[in-house]
């Protein structure tokens, strides 16, 4: 899972994608101080 959190107006709003393309298409649409972060769950089996 691919996170971008985003800050904008003192508000902190968080996106989440299934996919890296996904998120880094939509990261440079995205207004604001902002950054990607990918989430990996240790109990994911088929991740890695």
């Amino acid at each position: 899972m691919w996170v971008i959190t985003t800050f904008f107006n003192k508000k902190m709003t968080m996106y989440e994608f299934d996919t890296e393309k996904e998120a880094k298409e939509a990261f440079c649409k995205i207004k604001g101080d902002k950054f990607l972060s990918e989430i990996v769950y240790f109990n994911d089996y088929g991740a890695v």
